[in-house]
């Protein structure tokens, strides 16, 4: 099947539209088949061939469009004209049943709302119906019995009137449709940037707390591992005096800093998320505990080399953090609080450190 159709998606539907194009016109053939007595000069046979070699040929020019250049646009139009002039064949040789065949010029203005703006369509409808028109003029001029002047000049009337309000109102739909497809668009963009900021802090650019929770849950749910998962509660110090001293301008400076400086440090899988003020919380997933505390303590250098243009602080930027590994078992929740606890002695002994609970 892919020899045959490709693997590209817009192809495909191509020829899915060309196949469906192909059984139409099978089945109009072998009706007229069936109806040898109504064909007129033994034609038929003719028409058959035209037919079954067009499509041989749009199939090759599909399949080979990426090479050739040939646009969607294109081949639905030549394909439009192509039916056009069955239509204009059949006309000719069909006798009585000619009548029936003008129904196909409504199917190629259907087709081709599909693939053409409206313009083009209108456009192609009037070639259609200019073809048309020319094969009836033709006919009544050479064979007045069997076409008479009469009855082709009401057909083309009604043909034409039937065709101009298909096409209208196929162009309307078209337009609908647009209209439908960039509101559908502008809608799942919003909802992209709903959804972003329910799970982004605004300012630091980390995943926010109610992130975090979906995952910790998450990761909560999985299978126990050979190496446990590590949280860590980290919170910037003396930040309450930086906003006093510096004014909360500053104080934001420091918190994008540092987010930008910590994120650097993240191995795939590992998360750190705003969890509240100058506080975050790391979680490092399959993690021994001393490979955690290495990446804190690099991460501490790192945020020590921190530069705020425009930002004088007295003391360079610096973080306390406290680090546990999660028992089988323990739900995130103790976990994080034994994290916070081991956050407070490292506060106390100083600041600007990891302490292990």
């Amino acid at each position: 099947m892919r020899l045959l159709v490709g693997s590209d998606a817009k192809q495909h539907r191509m020829l899915q539209y060309l196949a469906g194009t192909a059984l139409l016109y099978a089945t109009f053939l072998g009706l007229l088949y069936d109806e040898q007595v109504f064909i007129l000069g033994g034609t038929l046979h003719g028409l058959a061939v035209y037919t079954l070699s067009g499509l041989a040929l749009f199939y090759l020019l599909i399949r080979a469009s990426g090479r050739l250049g040939l646009s969607f646009h294109t081949l639905a139009a030549l394909q439009g004209v192509f039916g056009i002039t069955c239509n204009m064949w059949s006309y000719s040789i069909t006798g009585p049943l000619r009548g029936a065949t003008l129904m196909g010029l409504m199917v190629v203005v259907v087709f081709c709302t599909f693939a053409l703006r409206p313009r083009q369509t209108m456009l192609l409808t009037f070639a259609g119906l200019l073809g048309m028109g020319g094969t009836m003029w033709w006919q009544e001029a050479h064979d007045p019995l069997r076409f008479p002047p009469g009855v082709e000049a009401v057909t083309f009337i009604m043909m034409a009137a039937c065709s101009l309000s298909v096409t209208i109102l196929t162009g309307e739909m078209t337009r609908l449709r647009a209209r439908l497809k960039a509101k559908q668009e502008r809608l799942e963009q919003a909802l992209e940037r709903i959804r972003t900021m329910a799970t982004t802090d605004e300012l630091t650019a980390l995943p926010n707390r109610r992130h975090m929770n979906e995952m910790l849950a998450h990761e909560e749910g999985r299978a126990p591992r050979a190496l446990p998962t590590c949280v860590a509660l980290i919170d910037i110090d003396f930040f309450k005096g930086i906003n006093d001293r510096h004014g909360h301008a500053a104080g934001d400076a420091v918190l994008r800093g540092f987010a930008r400086a910590a994120r650097a440090m993240l191995r795939e899988g590992d998360l750190l998320a705003r969890w509240g003020g100058e506080e975050f919380l790391l979680m490092l997933p399959d993690t021994a505990v001393a490979d955690a505390g290495a990446l804190l303590d690099a991460m501490r250098a790192r945020v020590a080399a921190l530069a705020l243009p425009g930002i004088e602080l007295e003391r360079r930027v610096s973080f306390s953090a406290g680090l546990c590994a999660r028992h089988a078992m323990e739900s995130f929740n103790d976990a994080i609080n034994r994290a916070d606890k081991a956050l407070y002695a490292a506060k106390s002994g100083g600041r600007d450190r990891v302490a292990v609970a």
